[in-house]
């Protein structure tokens, strides 16, 4: 295994793609399981490539995996993923292999890619599985899809729209962690398929209903930007108020931790301020004086989601503080209350609001944005473990 390491890093994407290649041609049925958009782009690929080149370098350290095999196993329960889904990736992802790599990929080395897939494969079915079980037998818990029904809609901005989800039918809701997300899947027409996405809940764990936040993904100005987001999109143009949308249970390892007392830091870009509004409403919810600052950045006041919500959070509670950075200030907005800084986010500049005793950090936003706040608060001294990001789509911080 170690010794194919070298050789996936060379050819890891080309056997990828292949595999995709081969998965969908004899499980067309399959593609409803994946984001088209992240097949589309080679991102889905990439992502996979990595993966499969850790396993083999860390085939005798596997615990270093734990947490990218942890947030792998909560996105497979939102999609349904089930045990007998992996007995066909194995077998697409070996034949793959003995595509690319020719002789290399001789019979010693299948065996014990065979061996190591199946090790993998049982632990996640198990992790699956628990979560699933935790899932059902809780109140108001479901596994797979559940219909919901849009009870209000409410626009946070230029570009973001919340919808309040309620159950169709009037069963009640589970509690969730603050910081989870749920899987939505609505059917793509040109695509002809059922697409799958992403969406962290926005609210605290009240029982009355689930809200999502979700932003329009527009297109790029030029050739080389990427496309507009077909399921954004659709949500925004087509879901209203009485709509239905087929939902998962809560999932996501990205959550505060209620149980201490401790300052938490959240820190956001765009859209990702949406688990962080979760993680502060949950902590205003539980009456407590816990402290929290909540940091983010935005391109301009029109895509600045729940700034009266969390002016009026910050004003009635002597433990919460915000920052807010724009990239881009209109005549209009009005320092000090609308933003305070002008420019991309910089944590130097905030280091004594920031710097908390005893604080865990939350970051969500664009990878790259979340590359630079996880850089910039180990700069501070900030240690790693009490930093936690969240991941969607495909990507990682390495």
């Amino acid at each position: 295994m170690r010794s194919s390491a070298s050789v996936l890093s060379e050819h890891g994407m080309t056997v990828v793609t292949r595999f995709y290649r081969r998965l969908f041609e004899h499980h067309p049925e399959l593609r409803n399981l994946f984001n088209h958009a992240n097949q589309r782009s080679g991102g889905q690929s990439e992502a996979l490539a990595h993966a499969v080149w850790a396993y083999a370098s860390n085939i005798d350290n596997l615990a270093a995996l734990g947490p990218a095999v942890g947030r792998i196993t909560q996105k497979h329960a939102s999609l349904g993923v089930q045990p007998e889904h992996y007995p066909v990736v194995g077998e697409h992802l070996l034949a793959a292999m003995k595509e690319v790599l020719g002789d290399a990929f001789d019979d010693e080395m299948r065996d014990a890619w065979a061996a190591a897939y199946g090790q993998l494969a049982e632990v996640m079915i198990g992790a699956e599985q628990a979560l699933y079980e935790r899932r059902t037998t809780q109140p108001g818990g479901w596994t797979g899809w559940r219909r919901f029904e849009v009870a209000r809609r409410v626009d946070e901005s230029d570009e973001i729209s919340s919808f309040y989800l309620v159950p169709e039918d009037g069963g009640e809701l589970p509690a969730f962690e603050p910081g989870q997300f749920v899987s939505v899947k609505r059917y793509v027409s040109d695509l002809g398929l059922e697409q799958p996405r992403q969406y962290s809940l926005s609210d605290a764990p009240h029982g009355k209903w689930l809200r999502i936040s979700i932003k329009r993904e527009s297109a790029g100005d030029d050739a080389s930007a990427k496309p507009a987001g077909r399921v954004s999109n659709l949500m925004h143009d087509e879901l209203h108020v009485g709509g239905h949308v087929e939902v998962s249970a809560p999932y996501g390892d990205f959550v505060l931790d209620r149980a201490k007392d401790t300052p938490v830091v959240l820190v956001s870009g765009g859209v990702g301020l949406t688990p962080m509004v979760s993680m502060l409403a949950t902590v205003v919810m539980d009456s407590g004086d816990r402290r929290v600052a909540f940091v983010h950045a935005c391109r301009s006041s029109r895509v600045h989601a729940f700034r009266e919500w969390l002016d009026d959070v910050a004003a009635d509670h002597p433990n919460v503080s915000k920052v807010t950075f724009y990239e881009r200030v209109a005549p209009e907005d009005t320092q000090g209350r609308d933003f305070d800084f002008e420019g991309r986010l910089d944590l130097a500049k905030i280091r004594d609001a920031v710097l908390l005793r005893d604080a865990d950090y939350y970051v969500c936003g664009p990878m790259p944005f979340m590359r630079a706040q996880v850089d910039a608060l180990k700069a501070l001294g900030v240690d790693a473990s009490r930093i936690q990001t969240e991941v969607f789509g495909v990507g990682d911080l390495r």
